[in-house]
């Protein structure tokens, strides 16, 4: 038997991601993020969702630019602490030893130590009650050339990506089956 709840957020796991900035006064932030998710693929779309409130706020609206950076669970702390202190009393990137890379198409620092950054242009912010939605045009991706397989596939799961789900975040398990499996002909 299932319990009834009040209405909530339930859909999980999500991805835990590091949204990088670049704040008009050129300081460098990171924030965590599991409001995120794919919109569309052609035009590549994606968005996350941020309060007005924090501190990287600011910045994504004021530049309209930002950086998702995937996590793993060797950034599992990073991951963590970048979503529980504020950027604007430290310095996210120094006290987590991460090391800044250079974006192609956006001034924003991009996280090297992630096996996959994104380079994003918000296209609209939309008001949704507690958060603002900034819904964003892909600009640039890219893959750390150390998880390509044999085949010249990008293999993600070597680099042992973790997801977040109802306050706990999670390494992902073994894989189940690759697309389209149920009605493979044997």
């Amino acid at each position: 038997m299932k319990q009834t709840w009040k209405p909530g957020n339930m859909l999980y796991p999500l991805p835990a991601v590091l949204v990088s900035t670049r704040g008009s006064d050129g300081r460098d932030n990171l924030m965590t993020a599991a409001w995120t998710g794919t919109i569309c693929t052609n035009p590549p779309m994606l968005y996350i969702s941020v309060r007005k409130s924090r501190y990287s706020y600011q910045a994504l609206h004021e530049t309209g630019v930002f950086g998702i950076n995937l996590t793993t669970e060797k950034l599992v702390r990073a991951t963590d602490y970048c979503g529980v202190v504020s950027g604007r009393e430290h310095d996210k990137f120094k006290e987590c030893h991460l090391t800044k890379e250079k974006a192609d198409q956006i001034p924003v620092a991009l996280v090297a130590e992630s096996p996959v950054t994104i380079e994003c242009r918000i296209t609209e912010e939309k008001e949704l009650g507690s958060h603002v939605m900034m819904i964003a045009d892909v600009l640039s991706v890219h893959a750390d050339e150390k998880y390509m397989d044999e085949k010249g596939r990008f293999a993600l799961e070597k680099a042992h990506p973790i997801v977040y789900s109802h306050g706990t975040y999670f390494s992902l398990g073994k894989g189940l089956g690759r697309f389209g499996f149920s009605v493979k002909k044997k």
